[in-house]
């Protein structure tokens, strides 16, 4: 990760390209106090972030670090990577959901996972054409975390619940239509973006206004929305509480669409699906800091899970693609175990 001060803007370009500026632990704990540092600092009117190696912003947390340490020793004084790369990331998306400034993502190719925790939570999110997003986390027995349990409720309907279960990917017209952005803006123009907001006048209006002012400048349509042509379709079969409910309501849909989905649930980890339906049915109406909360208890109680390691290996280590699910079916998994997932942590649990 880079930083540097441009004038009035703080620039932060994530550089783990061969990883596709996935975020690990070193990275949390080097920009959550570099945007301490940046909001105490009167020249630095707003921060802006971006991916470096065009063609990720941030594919998501580093939860392929987080598996390989479950089971090592844990050096005295230190705790889990499995808690602390949690309560960090929360502690840091938290810091951006609150921030004092305008925090511009330029969210311009992949963004997945922690990703969306690095850019929605901001005041303002540019997206490109080349943008791709999604929470994949039921592929690898995880849950969508980094507040989704905040923000997938609040898109249109029934499409976060979609979203969450499926993994389905996005684009830049969908990320528009739901709300995750802010600004349309063609990739080539955002070097000139850049510039204009380094060279703006952010004396006249607050900081917020001029940053959406010269954003709004440089932006133009991102077109129709794929995920909105479906939503009627999404959100007759995505209603339920159950995720029984759902498969019944694709079988019922018919359409190939539905038939894809269907195949595409089948796939996922049948504990996943149920621990991420119950957390986006019990966060829809709570706010911000509790939904924070709540999810870093699933986050605890997920990852010691076999189905978190098991969907890590087949995905992010062998690369096989087939993870063996325990337990394998939704029937074998109990409401009871689903609820033990939310179950309070004690002095372990995190506070802003």
């Amino acid at each position: 990760m880079q930083a540097e001060t441009r004038g009035p803007i703080g620039l932060v370009t994530l550089t783990r390209t061969k990883a596709l500026n996935a975020l690990d632990l070193g990275m949390i704990r080097a920009l959550h106090p570099q945007l301490d540092a940046w909001a105490k600092e009167p020249q630095v009117k707003a921060v802006v972030i971006r991916g470096a190696g065009g063609k990720a912003f941030c594919a998501g947390g580093d939860v392929r670090a987080v598996a390989l340490s479950l089971g090592k020793p844990v050096p005295e004084g230190e705790e889990p990577l499995s808690a602390a790369y949690f309560r960090e990331e929360y502690a840091l998306n938290h810091r951006i959901h609150h921030y004092e400034k305008p925090f511009i993502a330029l969210v311009d190719g992949i963004s997945m996972g922690g990703g969306l925790g690095l850019s929605i939570h901001g005041s303002h999110r540019v997206v490109t054409e080349r943008l791709v997003f999604s929470m994949p986390e039921t592929a690898i027995g995880l849950f969508p975390d980094v507040g989704g349990g905040w923000f997938l409720p609040r898109f249109p309907g029934e499409v976060g619940t979609y979203l969450a279960l499926t993994g389905a990917r996005g684009t830049a017209a969908d990320a528009m239509w739901v709300g995750y952005g802010t600004q349309y803006v063609e990739h080539t123009k955002l070097d000139a973006l850049l510039e204009a907001l380094e060279k703006a006048d952010w004396g006249v209006e607050t900081p917020r206004e001029a940053a959406t002012r010269v954003l709004s400048s440089f932006a133009t349509n991102a077109g129709p929305a794929p995920l909105e042509r479906l939503q009627e379709a999404i959100d007759r079969c995505f209603r339920g509480d159950r995720v029984e409910g759902i498969l019944e309501a694709l079988a019922t849909e018919g359409t190939e669409w539905a038939e894809t989905t269907r195949a595409t649930l089948g796939r996922m980890s049948p504990s996943s699906l149920k621990v991420t339906l119950r957390q986006l049915r019990r966060c829809r109406s709570l706010p911000y800091t509790e939904v924070a909360a709540l999810e870093y208890r699933l986050s605890q109680h997920v990852t010691a899970l076999p189905d978190f390691w098991e969907g890590i290996r087949a995905v992010l280590v062998d690369k096989d693609q087939r993870p063996r699910w325990n337990p394998a079916t939704l029937a074998e998994v109990s409401d009871d175990a689903v609820e033990a997932c939310f179950a309070p942590l004690g002095d372990a649990e995190w506070r802003p």
